[in-house]
């Protein structure tokens, strides 16, 4: 009676084995990416598009999250993102702050707060957004919902041009762009190691929440049978709701790194960016995060390659080139898993 039950134990075990070596195997592929990128592009391109990368997957994020737990393509996301670029402008500017700021302590408790009132404002823009634009229509034709969508879209962009007209508007760089770290013959700038690094830590935080939190057990409940979590207890309208907020607060946060970033913004921002984060969400696996966020970190090395070989009008060209090719040979996106249609 023993041996049989050793001999049940041992599939698990190589069951396990088998499961961790995909992750290697995709760490390494990665790690072996980055390294060539960063011989071909140079320290400074490498850079620039790490920095880049980071702010189109924090707005690729925002739409996988939506995407997985209703099924819907939000495109006002990417004007959600150019919304909170206006919204840490305007309240640097009340501040009375226009240019740099070089003292450390004062950039500090500056940063956090442009950062938790944008994410706080677009987070409830995002709840707003979504209680009287598509709550209603969640049982409707997927059609309906998607119009609506672009509806929202127009809705943000003439509501900003009322306010800041049509032209391009300067955005205050608090963050010294002046501040180096040089390691060798290399300057890095402060600011992309400040931007990288929130928009990971950012990525972190959101996957041990999804994973480790009551609230998100419920959200991945509701992405995998909305009928079944409610049966359990799950409180549907508020999990969409929290999803939208988290989602909107990460273009948020998208908006104030953009603005640190480049110093300007524009009503039509969003159009652009969102497009290219919803083709991130795409190329990594729609529903997935971390493919979102890896599809952001690619869009922005190829479109920082296309500049450096000096193609920078061909890079829109090449991603979707490149977005054509993965979809081909990976229909649910790099990291995506094929599934069939909810009952």
């Amino acid at each position: 009676m023993t041996a049989p039950a050793a001999t049940a134990e041992a599939p698990p075990a190589r069951s396990l084995r088998g499961a961790a070596s995909p992750a290697l195997i995709q760490f390494g592929i990665v790690a072996v990416a980055l390294v060539i990128a960063f011989g071909v592009l140079g320290a400074a391109q490498f850079i620039n598009a790490l920095t880049l990368g980071a702010i189109y997957a924090l707005v690729a994020i925002g739409y996988t999250m939506v995407y997985g737990i209703i099924e819907l393509i939000n495109f006002a996301h990417g004007d959600v993102f150019m919304v909170g670029t206006f919204v840490s402008l305007s309240f640097l500017t009340s501040l009375g702050f226009s240019g740099a700021v070089t003292d450390p302590v004062l950039l500090v408790v500056l940063l956090v707060a442009v950062f938790a009132f944008t994410m706080i404002v677009m987070g409830l823009v995002g709840v707003l957004i979504e209680r009287t634009a598509y709550r209603p229509l969640r049982n409707a034709p997927r059609l309906a919902p998607l119009i609506t969508a672009i509806g929202v879209s127009f809705i943000l962009q003439n509501i900003v041009q009322i306010f800041y007209g049509p032209f391009q508007t300067n955005s205050p760089q608090i963050f010294p762009t002046d501040w180096f770290i040089t390691i060798g013959d290399v300057q890095i700038p402060v600011l992309s190691i400040f931007i990288v690094t929130v928009a990971v830590g950012m990525m972190i935080g959101l996957q041990l929440f999804i994973g480790r939190t009551r609230l998100g057990r419920a959200m991945r409940s509701t992405a995998l049978d909305r009928d079944a979590a409610a049966l359990m207890g799950v409180n549907i309208n508020r999990t969409i709701a929290i999803t939208f907020f988290i989602g909107s607060a990460l273009a948020g946060a998208a908006g104030v790194t953009y603005g640190l970033q480049y110093g300007v913004t524009r009503f039509d921002l969003g159009f652009q960016a969102g497009l290219k984060a919803f083709t991130a969400a795409v190329l990594g696996g729609i529903g997935n995060q971390v493919g979102a966020a890896l599809g952001g970190f690619i869009i922005g090395f190829i479109e920082v390659a296309a500049v450096a070989f000096g193609y920078g009008r061909w890079g829109p060209a090449v991603v979707f080139g490149v977005l054509v090719i993965v979809l081909v040979f990976r229909p649910a996106g790099l990291l995506g898993q094929q599934v069939g249609e909810r009952a």
